[in-house]
């Protein structure tokens, strides 16, 4: 027994072997509670993620796995080397390790919860799945790259670097490459609010005052759209957050208003019909719901006619292929009815010319 406690007192690098002792307990001690934590959490986790449809629960395991299981290894490892008395190069070594892997784990737990997070809430509007790509092979990495910046501070400060002196420097540096390259940064800044607003998306068909067409790429820079007559258009992204943008893509349904005009000479009992017979006419299509047809207006050389319907769909082919059946539609039954489609006219009348004696009488006096 005397020997031993005295073998437990003995020394060897300014450690008594019960003090080895310790450490390796709580190494042990520390792994089995860490893997039977990670076993029951991670195991109740996948069987309750089966059960459901969507991906927090994925995005979950998958950031317990990869930050906080190791961190809670570095932890246990940290505690038990605490008390023991190290070398004053190997424990600044030790520690360095410790805040490095620490610093590293941090970012890369930022990095999920904000890619996660992000995903999470564009899967949760309408996009597609080409469009939702793009946005993180362009958008993650300036994310991940503000993140490690902010983590190399965090880590030279904890080091013992004077870091007041790199952000300064850093900051002068930032304000001198703000003004070469202000408009670059602007249609930067740009982009990044077109990734999170999301006013367009790739294949969104969009007018832009004078300008339209589909939206082909989002750049850094400039985004690219293919105009109706086929040539690329390319576009300043600062020009397109500061503009009115129509997108048609995003409509769900078309409405419609035009007008037609029919002669003065037009019986009042055709009058009366048109307005039914339009509605008729419209209802013939499909995917078409008829609003109203009123005998709006008299004209200055016409009776007007105003006509309102909703082409249910967003598709511009349809749209002009119902409109097209409409007006020939209208003109086939105008025909039989006899009714004459107005355009501006001007008559002019002639008083009778005076008479031959009358012109005679007018020369001798």
């Amino acid at each position: 027994m005397d020997m031993s406690l005295d073998f437990l007192q003995l020394e060897f690098l300014n450690n008594r072997v019960i003090d080895y002792s310790i450490a390796l307990l709580i190494l042990i001690i520390g792994i089995i509670i860490t893997n039977i934590i990670q076993r029951l959490v991670l195991t109740r986790l996948r069987k309750w993620a089966k059960k459901t449809i969507n991906r927090f629960d994925d995005a979950l395991i998958q950031l317990i796995e990869n930050t906080l299981v190791p961190l809670l290894y570095l932890g246990t490892f940290y505690v038990a080397i605490g008390n023991l008395i190290l070398h004053p190069i190997l424990r600044q070594a030790t520690d360095v390790l410790a805040v490095g892997i620490a610093t590293v784990l941090g970012i890369r737990f930022c990095n999920l919860v904000i890619e996660k997070g992000l995903r999470l809430y564009w899967l949760n509007t309408p996009s597609d799945n080409l469009t939702i790509e793009q946005s993180f092979k362009a958008f993650i990495p300036a994310i991940r790259a503000i993140i490690w910046g902010i983590g190399l501070i965090f880590l030279l400060d904890n080091l013992g670097f004077n870091i007041s002196a790199v952000v300064a420097s850093l900051g002068i540096g930032g304000v001198a490459i703000a003004l070469a390259s202000q408009g670059v940064l602007q249609d930067l800044f740009s982009y990044f609010a077109i990734l999170l607003d999301r006013p367009f998306e790739i294949g969104d068909f969009i007018v832009i005052g004078e300008f339209a067409g589909s939206v082909e790429h989002v750049g850094i820079k400039t985004t690219r759209m293919k105009s109706i007559s086929g040539e690329e258009l390319i576009l300043a992204n600062t020009d397109l957050t500061g503009s009115r943008i129509r997108n048609f893509k995003r409509m769900q349904r078309r409405r419609v208003e035009f007008q037609i005009s029919v002669d003065y000479d037009t019986p009042l009992e055709v009058l009366k019909e048109i307005p039914d017979l339009i509605k008729k006419i419209v209802e013939e299509r499909k995917n078409i719901t008829f609003d109203r047809a009123h005998f709006s207006t008299y004209g200055d050389f016409s009776l007007d006619f105003q006509v309102v319907y909703f082409v249910n769909t967003s598709d511009y082919n349809e749209y002009m292929d119902a409109q097209q059946h409409i007006n020939l539609r209208i003109k086939q039954e105008f025909e039989k009815r006899l009714v004459e489609f107005a355009y501006p006219t001007q008559v002019t009348y002639l008083k009778n010319p005076p008479s031959t004696s009358h012109r005679t009488l007018l020369k001798e006096s």
